[in-house]
């Protein structure tokens, strides 16, 4: 990653130079020249601004937005909100700390019913990732960061020794996470339409690539800019030169024939679109991109069961229509790891956990094997 230290090292030298070609060279290229190297400075001075991210406006500061929901604060000064849903902490049976995807916020709840609610004693508690809704940005935010974000949410919320995670697209990734840094703290774990990063290892290079080119080609672009050239994730989604991410840009051609029919249920009941992205896209949505498709510090395709003694489930839900997601991808890390319990939906898209009944039907097994 090039650094804004390095950057700022460049353009000084750069106009170092310059004073020294303009001192220097008038006999010998005159004005042109110092003209051209007026023009090659400023353009680097604009390149380098233009690259910059706004800092973001933080809940509660004096530019940002009102803090409104309930928030704790961690250990390294920064706050997360969250919203508590289901039976009372006190009374709950099973206990469930929800990862809410890319673009959205702990608001988007996991709308289970009433009836089940009550009989298995269920309680909720979805937060917001940092940088989203109302939570602190994270400049520091790593893969592993995000684990130890719901290990101390869960301490001071006092869910106990024990707890379920559910995880939501990229929500989902953060479930691997937790799989690999916090497995003494889980009681089991369920991944919705998890995004796949493509650079993890362990896939073989065709497979990833097959499944790399099903996207379009604007979104391609947007990951191999977050991949390969983080520093440049900002610019590259805010430039109007060409298309930047179709997901940020909230367009449909990237919606399966299934997805699209669930949309309106889903625009009809989302009334908080404002808040996900109210702080700025940079630490929301931006940097989500660069942590999740990012340089890992390992690879889902090699965890080791975090279960060998079946002390809880790890289950994997798909749709085989998936346009977010490849499903080929899915396949792959299910056959790699096989205490893994895989759920693919013949005909589903990427948003099928929205379908009536659906989230009654992957809580239920997460929590008492039930289909």
């Amino acid at each position: 990653m090039i650094s804004s230290c390095f950057i700022d090292y460049v353009l000084s030298f750069a106009i170092y130079f310059t004073w020294i070609c303009l001192n220097y060279t008038q006999n010998i290229a005159g004005i042109f020249t110092k003209t051209l190297l007026v023009l090659f400075v400023g353009a680097l001075a604009w390149a380098y601004q233009a690259i910059q991210p706004p800092p973001p406006k933080t809940c509660g500061s004096p530019d940002g937005p009102p803090i409104t929901a309930s928030r704790i604060k961690l250990r390294d000064g920064r706050h997360l909100a969250y919203k508590e849903h289901g039976v009372p902490l006190e009374a709950a049976k099973y206990k469930i700390v929800k990862v809410h995807g890319f673009d959205s916020c702990r608001l988007d709840a996991v709308p289970l019913s009433p009836e089940l609610v009550e009989r298995l004693g269920i309680y909720v508690v979805s937060f917001d990732r940092p940088g989203y809704g109302e939570s602190d940005p994270n400049p520091k935010r790593t893969v592993k960061s995000m684990a130890l974000d719901i290990e101390e949410l869960a301490d001071q919320l006092r869910l106990g020794s024990k707890f379920y995670v559910i995880g939501i697209s990229l929500g989902g990734q953060v479930i691997w996470s937790c799989l690999k840094y916090i497995p003494h703290r889980l009681a089991g774990a369920t991944l919705v339409a998890p995004a796949v990063n493509y650079w993890w290892s362990g896939f073989p290079t065709n497979l990833s690539n097959q499944a790399y080119q099903q996207m379009l080609p604007q979104d391609q672009w947007v990951l191999r800019v977050s991949h390969y050239a983080p520093w440049l994730t900002y610019w590259w989604n805010t430039q109007k030169w060409f298309p930047s991410s179709s997901v940020i840009a909230n367009s449909i051609d990237i919606f399966s024939s299934e997805d699209r029919k669930l949309l309106m249920k889903i625009s009809s009941t989302r009334n908080h679109a404002a808040q996900v992205r109210q702080q700025g896209e940079y630490e929301s949505l931006h940097r989500d991109l660069i942590v999740g498709f990012g340089a890992w510090e390992f690879s889902p395709l090699e965890l080791d069961n975090p279960f060998p003694n079946n002390e809880g489930p790890v289950h994997v839900w798909h749709g085989d229509e998936d346009r977010f997601v490849p499903v080929t991808l899915q396949r792959y890390i299910a056959e790699q790891l096989p205490w893994i319990r895989y759920h693919e939906l013949p005909g589903a898209g990427h948003l099928f956990m929205v379908a009536d009944g659906m989230w009654d039907n992957i809580v239920k097994t997460l929590l008492v094997g039930e289909k």
